[in-house]
């Protein structure tokens, strides 16, 4: 069996120590099996994700010396192919569009927080 894993951050703010320990397990556990390491890059937040959080994610696991073998990928980059599986599985009848409104989402998420 051949591993592979990853580390998913997504670029909003500055990696801290939290996501850097995110990253430590699945390197060395990639590592120890001679494994791959994947770096994604969960930009799927348009609004608050940079280029500059990319780049300090990046250097950061370089000076810590996790280095990935694939990567960085980046989620938007593989959108149609995200939109051509789900109208897969709509078509199929494995998944269907979200009856509610985006104000009736907001209210219900409002309501779950309090």
């Amino acid at each position: 069996m051949h591993i592979r894993t990853r580390f998913a951050p997504s670029p909003t703010g500055f990696i801290h120590l939290g996501n850097l320990r995110s990253a430590l397990y699945p390197w060395a556990f990639a590592r120890h099996h001679d494994g791959e390491f994947i770096l994604r890059i969960e930009d799927t937040d348009l609004e608050r994700s940079s280029q500059e959080a990319v780049d300090v994610i990046i250097e950061g696991m370089a000076w810590l010396g996790l280095d990935f073998d694939e990567g960085p990928i980046y989620q938007m980059q593989r959108i149609d192919r995200y939109r051509a599986v789900l109208k897969q599985l709509v078509e199929a009848g494995y998944a269907y569009p979200c009856y509610m409104s985006e104000n009736e989402l907001n209210k219900l998420r409002d309501e779950q927080m309090d």
